[in-house]
């Protein structure tokens, strides 16, 4: 599997799921689940106290993940980069979530995810 070769379609079908469960873990906390299909390098950069301390805020703030639109998916190389509209359940507006994908030892990682 090629993910820069793929259909959009085909990218969202394997791209949604991973998407899904890190916001689910992260409105549970539970790092472990959080991290699961990160890259070590995306791993290295989150600690569980980080991620920890990322989630009291964001929920505190703005609530839990709302419902998210898809913006575009751009292909590279070497990864797939999705945008998408988020919303979340406490504050008004708009904000972007973003997950960077890669293909190693015949898996699909997460090597960047953020909601801005």
């Amino acid at each position: 599997m090629v993910l820069s070769a793929m259909k959009d379609a085909e990218v969202l079908a394997v791209a949604a799921p991973i998407m899904d469960n890190l916001m689910d873990a992260s409105t549970q906390i539970d790092y472990e689940r959080h991290v699961r299909d990160f890259t070590d390098r995306a791993r290295s950069t989150l600690t569980a106290e980080r991620l920890r301390q990322i989630c009291e805020a964001y929920q505190r703030e703005k609530g839990f993940f709302g419902e998210r639109e898809l913006l575009a998916i751009l292909r590279r190389p070497h990864s797939v980069l999705l945008v998408w509209k988020q919303r979340f359940t406490k504050a008004p507006g708009q904000y972007l979530a973003e997950m960077v994908l890669v293909e190693k030892d015949g898996r699909v990682l997460v090597d960047h995810v953020m909601v801005l």
